[in-house]
């Protein structure tokens, strides 16, 4: 037995908790025979070497799993105290199993948010996925010119496509959009001003805001207007020889209803040209696709803004247009070219598999129609909600009757969200399934639907868990079901 090893006479194993506190005599002595690490290293080497464990990992796993129980011991938590050394092994093991596993995990997203920030954004097409398979297990063109056979310029390798798809004269793709806002400020403003509306000064994921990004570009902000009203006057009346630019930022993540009033970009392109200003305008959540057309309120396209004349325009990749992370720019030649030659465009650049990725998603735009099955973030808006509630009693035909015992299941109607800080006042019309547990809190089960092997990540709402079959995929189905399954047995 373990604890004779560890005490001295006839003292008996029990779990330590409350209840039964441990006496600080008796506390003393097993903290000082705790097991030494070289032996429990020794207990397991064939274990490791069985499964191939690094010896760094077995000796952390080894060296956390005491030190935890120490610290339970020195705090009096409760703690099951292993009396064998067959115990300790098995503490070990699974300490040893949750080292090894990969932090990066896929889930499964039950929460209806389509463009989940938290979880990832857009889902790339499987035709997209194999391209990415490609640049990682290839040598590809990448800055290698194929006609010359000289080195040849990344960018080239998605310009021509976006200008293709917005009409822009040139383009240029950073890794996130508050880069691409960075740069063109950068290269535009620096040491100068910047004429902004007071109610477009948005604060974006992670409290990152446009007067801090501004500010880092070296660029002064110029507030006019009120947070609920601008005018044409305003930006007039702020113009002075130290002004660089006009600033639109397209406010995607929240909106100001009632009496409010903002100035188009052809308005603000006009009085550009009036005094030779350049007008930029952040799009954020840009799109190449007609929103209304799946009944939702219309949003500003890329192309719209295009031929509105503004001079540069910023959107990211990894929102509406269902691609991976990165921020694109595009606009009028000439400042697109000085923006390429900022020296922050190396820090900036994107790299081979989000060219890749962008490249076999941005093709699909040129076929208006089949991007609606093809892009997935693009089919999971526009899905109708019959076919969303057929998934959800796939579902339950799988897997009710197997927990009804402990769960009971409910197909109930909801209502999604676009996300990614698009269309924050819009809901999708929606499925989902309800879940009641018989024998514990729902905060409980959604926190250990958090732990499955293949992780749940549903929302609570009105004291209920929610599995919203918006954002499940039709594939996931068998799995979901076995996991839940498995989790009530």
């Amino acid at each position: 037995m373990w604890l004779q090893r560890v005490l001295t006479g006839n003292y008996a194993a029990r779990p330590l908790n409350r209840d039964f506190p441990v006496s600080m005599k008796d506390k003393n002595k097993l903290l000082r025979k705790l097991p030494k690490i070289d032996e429990c290293l020794a207990r397991l080497e064939e274990h490791i070497n069985q499964h191939d464990v690094p010896q760094l990992i077995a000796k952390k796993a080894v060296q956390q799993s005491v030190e935890q129980l120490r610290n339970a011991l020195l705090n009096d938590d409760p703690v099951d105290v292993p009396d064998t050394l067959a115990g300790w092994d098995d503490i070990f093991k699974k300490r040893i199993e949750q080292l090894m596993a990969l932090n990066l995990k896929r889930v499964i997203n039950g929460t209806g948010i389509v463009v989940h920030t938290n979880l990832g954004r857009s889902l790339l097409p499987v035709h997209t996925i194999k391209q990415l398979s490609m640049a990682g297990a290839c040598y590809t063109n990448l800055e290698f010119n194929l006609k010359t056979g000289k080195r040849g310029s990344r960018y080239s390798l998605v310009e021509d496509i976006i200008c293709d798809l917005t009409g822009a004269e040139a383009a240029l793709v950073v890794n996130n959009n508050a880069a691409a806002v960075l740069i063109a400020l950068d290269t535009l403003a620096r040491d100068k001003e910047v004429i902004v509306s007071r109610g477009q000064l948005v604060e974006i994921g992670g409290s990152f805001r446009i007067p801090d990004v501004m500010k880092k570009s070296g660029a002064t902000l110029v507030e006019v207007g009120a947070t609920n009203r601008t005018h044409l006057y305003d930006y007039e009346g702020a113009i002075s020889e130290c002004t660089a630019l006009f600033l639109r930022v397209h406010t995607s993540n929240f909106r100001i209803i009632g009496f409010t009033s903002q100035v188009t970009a052809e308005e603000l392109v006009g009085l550009g040209a009036k005094y030779d200003l350049p007008v930029m305008e952040d799009l954020g959540s840009g799109s190449l696709t007609d929103l209304s057309k799946f009944g939702l309120p219309p949003e500003p396209t890329v192309q719209e803004v295009v031929k509105s004349g503004a001079d540069v325009i910023t959107f990211s990749g990894d929102k509406l247009l269902g691609g991976p992370q990165s921020g694109i720019i595009v606009g009028k030649e000439k400042i697109i070219t000085r923006i390429k030659k900022n020296p922050l465009n190396r820090a900036l650049r994107i790299d081979k598999f989000t060219l890749a990725s962008l490249e076999s998603v941005l093709r699909d735009y040129y076929d208006q129609e089949a991007v609606l099955t093809k892009n997935q973030t693009l089919r999971m808006i526009s899905e109708s909600p019959e076919i969303i509630k057929k998934r959800a009693q796939r579902f339950l035909r799988r897997s009710r009757a197997k927990i009804a015992e402990k769960c009971s299941l409910k197909l109930v109607s909801t209502i999604s969200r676009v996300g990614g800080g698009a269309l924050p006042e819009y809901g999708l019309t929606s499925w989902a399934v309800e879940l009641q547990p018989a024998a514990t809190t729902v905060s409980r089960l959604e926190s250990d639907f958090r732990t499955l092997s293949v992780p749940v990540i549903g929302r609570i709402e009105n004291d209920r868990l929610l599995i919203d079959f918006r954002t499940v995929l039709d594939s996931e189905i068998p799995e979901l079901c076995s996991e839940l399954i498995t989790y009530f047995e």
